[in-house]
């Protein structure tokens, strides 16, 4: 059951866009600094760290696919070309 709840939660997330989200990261970062024993105070580190692991997570993938994409080989017309007769 948690882990479902975590899976559903963490598709919703996905869902968000990045911008949006970084949009709020200076206000639940000055909120997190403030401490205060109360459940508003805790509520604001959680979103401000699930805004930066959205960050952390497109940050990975765009270094991967920057990455691929480098080690493909390229395609290079050496030679003839790969062309067949049409009658």
């Amino acid at each position: 059951m948690l882990e479902s709840a975590l899976d559903r939660l963490a598709e919703r997330i996905l869902s968000f866009d990045e911008a949006s989200l970084s949009s709020l990261l200076d206000k639940y970062k000055a909120r997190m600094e403030r401490f205060e024993s109360t459940k508003e105070w805790e509520r604001a580190v959680i979103i401000f760290f699930i805004i930066n692991a959205v960050r952390a997570k497109n940050h990975i993938f765009n270094e991967q696919l920057i990455r691929q994409r480098e080690m493909r080989p390229e395609k290079t017309t050496k030679g003839k070309p790969d062309l067949h007769l049409v009658k």
